[in-house]
């Protein structure tokens, strides 16, 4: 296992996409400890995978949940009918 620093915005499989790209093999997941990704790799590729880590910036692939106005708007209504239904 390999250590670099952590970058800012990780996405793993992302990262993982980026390395394959490159032509590194992983032989086991990204895994972090800490500020840092550990990264079992050959060591003839620590100097290419240091570049890519420092240059990857992850993408949010979690999708934020809808708050109840749009909730409400997607059934066509809004929180004052809600509130007027409830007879508040």
């Amino acid at each position: 296992m390999i250590k670099f620093d952590l970058p800012a915005k990780l996405n793993g499989e992302q990262l993982k996409t980026e390395l394959k790209a490159e032509g590194i093999v992983l032989n086991q997941n990204v895994f972090v400890e800490d500020n840092f990704v550990y990264l079992d790799i050959d060591l003839q590729d620590e100097t290419k995978v240091r570049s890519i880590i420092n240059a990857h910036v992850g993408i949010d692939t979690i999708v934020p949940e809808p708050s109840v106005e749009q909730k409400l708007s997607s059934v066509g209504l809004s929180l004052d009918d809600l509130r007027s239904a409830l007879g508040l």
